[in-house]
């Protein structure tokens, strides 16, 4: 092996430590990518930061922006009743409805903000029919993970594999070439799911924080004495509240109520406060310090439920939300959400201590007391295209505004047609659609830089970076002659089957752009040595990148819905394991069928 390859292998292995191990987040560690690789003379700087100017890279911002604008016309959200009155009615039926168009939908749209749209409205669908979430969340996300694999534009990776062929010399992946096989694996997926999955599912308790917090939570109102060290300071500013680990969610003070009050407010004299507390925190606070107590609740016991200022609320994490790895404390949230923490449910756990210094990850589900009047202003931010949180409460008709949804439609539709029939190409397309959008005034420019998902971006532009280098260095050629020592023998469907194999384990466990940008250079110098078309090899690793179902980290989505349906590991190993095994199979018989070897 050459001393660059050795070199570029060596990087390759830190970073797959780091996309497993994921000390550090997937974009930092693509970027770090580039100035490795440049810096050890394996890639000039030019050829480093070509990702950032492939058409993968380019398509995936701009188609982004066309996403964000759908969903800011509030079609979804706008039929969420409509489907909960539907299965009332049937629910098999409806259940078929709903994967139905979740994975339609998900051929042409992003599905990440399809599941973070239907985790709400299905959440509520499955209380009000008496049916556990946990029974509806995971066929709606699996459903949207196949619908990716139908389309050019389903999944980022698929335009991730397309930006590497084309670096490497070969024609992109058009719009619908991954279609016949796709809507196969679309349609068994849905079968699966509606006779056999469903069945696998797991009836586990709503998950429902706010009835399984612990005792030692409470709320308390205390009032503060003339001689209490509290007067005279501002409520940030108070050392004896950080130390004791309370939080203030209201203050009465002469008739007037302050809910979630500010953190510059000054305390006084007389002033009751109601401070959410561990209870052994509060006895001291009442040996302590000169106060008065008053009444005390168990959270839960329905003393958050308080009309005349303050809600509760769930906020499911979304996945690359600019909460993940951040402490509420860093995130600023009750100054910047009007919010006082209760409790965060990470995983199977429910954490109710140290909430302000708890790492958040996709998929936490955080319980918080926020004033009345800003919930609706929390909504507004969740349909936003890069809200960091969906709200799993549902109230009232979301607007559907029906003049920016038909300009919408009408114009992604234009997108795709023209690049499809091969009028223009796709990154010419979603950049004319999103001036359209632009100049009708569907989005503004802020809206369009918002709207963009910038860790996809840069996970994208290194993951571009690393294939180039493995091409260059002849890493690619190396490990692909290994690989075809080992299985070619057996015949190119073998070798196609154990490539798609390996794809989708390592999917499993890391980042699938990642895993994507590590086999395709792999597959295709494989092909070129056995002097076979490329094409079925790239398809492979196409499909096998896309459709993680094993792991809670298979997939992004995975990870939302993780702890919002109470679920548990071995869950995605029991549903999950028998539909990736079966997508295996009807790849290694599809993928040859409808792209030859020769």
């Amino acid at each position: 092996m050459e001393p660059q390859a050795v070199l570029v292998l060596v990087i390759l292995l830190i970073a797959l430590v780091l996309f497993i191990t994921e000390w550090l987040s997937i974009d930092l560690i693509a970027l770090a990518l580039i100035p490795a690789l440049v810096l050890t003379g394996v890639l000039t700087p030019e050829e480093g930061i070509a990702g950032f100017g492939n058409s993968a890279t380019l398509t995936v911002a701009f188609l982004f922006a066309l996403s964000g604008a759908f969903f800011k016309t509030g079609a979804l959200q706008h039929w969420r009743p409509y489907l909960a009155k539907a299965f009332k009615k049937n629910f098999v039926g409806s259940f078929f409805l709903m994967m139905l168009a979740g994975g339609v939908l998900s051929a042409f749209v992003n599905n990440t903000p399809v599941v973070a749209v239907f985790i709400p409205m299905t959440i509520q669908i499955a209380r009000s029919i008496g049916k556990n979430p946990s029974q509806l969340l995971m066929p709606l996300c699996f459903v949207t993970t196949a619908g990716g694999t139908c389309t050019l534009i389903g999944t980022s990776t698929n335009l991730l594999v397309s930006g590497i062929a084309v670096e490497l010399g070969l024609p992109p992946i058009s719009m619908f070439q991954l279609f016949p096989v796709g809507i196969v694996l679309l349609t068994v997926a849905i079968l699966y799911l509606l006779f056999i999955g469903r069945r696998l599912l797991p009836k586990r308790p709503d998950n429902d924080i706010d009835g399984n917090i612990s005792l030692r939570d409470y709320l308390v109102e205390i009032e503060l004495l003339p001689e209490s060290p509290l007067v005279g300071h501002k409520i940030m500013d108070s050392t004896i509240l950080r130390e004791m680990e309370l939080d203030i969610i209201a203050i009465r003070r002469e008739g007037d109520r302050f809910i979630v009050p500010p953190g510059d407010m000054v305390l006084q004299k007389g002033d009751i406060l109601k401070v959410r507390g561990n209870v052994e925190k509060i006895k001291q606070l009442k040996d302590q310090w000169v106060i008065h107590p008053g009444k005390a609740a168990r959270i839960g016991d329905g003393g958050l439920q308080d009309p005349a200022g303050s809600s509760m609320i769930e906020l499911v994490v979304t996945a690359n939300s600019e909460f993940q790895g951040k402490t509420l404390r860093q995130l600023d949230f009750r100054r910047k959400f009007r919010a006082i923490p209760l409790a965060i449910r990470h995983r199977e756990e429910i954490n109710y201590e140290h909430l302000h210094d708890t790492p958040i990850q996709a998929g936490d589900v955080i319980l918080a007391e926020v004033k009345s009047h800003y919930v609706h202003i929390l909504k507004k931010w969740e349909t936003e295209p890069d809200s960091p949180f969906i709200l799993l409460s549902e109230e009232g008709l979301p607007f559907l505004d029906k003049r920016k949804l038909f300009l919408v439609s009408l114009i992604a539709l234009a997108v795709i047609l023209s690049a499809s029939l091969g009028w223009i190409p796709i990154l010419m397309g979603s950049i004319a659609g999103v001036v359209i959008l632009v100049v009708t005034r569907c989005l503004n420019m802020r809206e369009v830089y918002e709207a963009i998902d910038w860790k996809v971006v840069f996970l994208l532009a290194g993951s571009l970076s690393m294939g180039i280098a493995m091409q260059k260095s002849g890493l690619a050629a190396t490990l692909a002659n290994q690989l075809a020592v080992f299985l070619g023998p057996h015949g190119p469907v073998f070798l196609l089957s154990g490539l798609y194999l390996l794809t989708m384990l390592l999917t499993e466990t890391m980042s699938n752009a990642a895993t994507a940008a590590l086999i395709t250079p792999i597959a295709i110098a494989m092909a070129q040595q056995l002097h076979l078309n490329p094409t079925p090899f790239i398809m492979a690793v196409t499909f096998a990148a896309s459709a993680g179902f094993m792991t809670p980290i298979g997939y992004q989505t995975n990870a939302m819905i993780y702890s919002a349906g109470n679920y548990r590991f071995t869950d995605f190993v029991r549903v999950g394991a028998p539909l990736s095994f079966l997508f295996w199979v009807l790849a290694t018989l599809l993928i040859p069928y409808f792209f030859p070897f020769n």
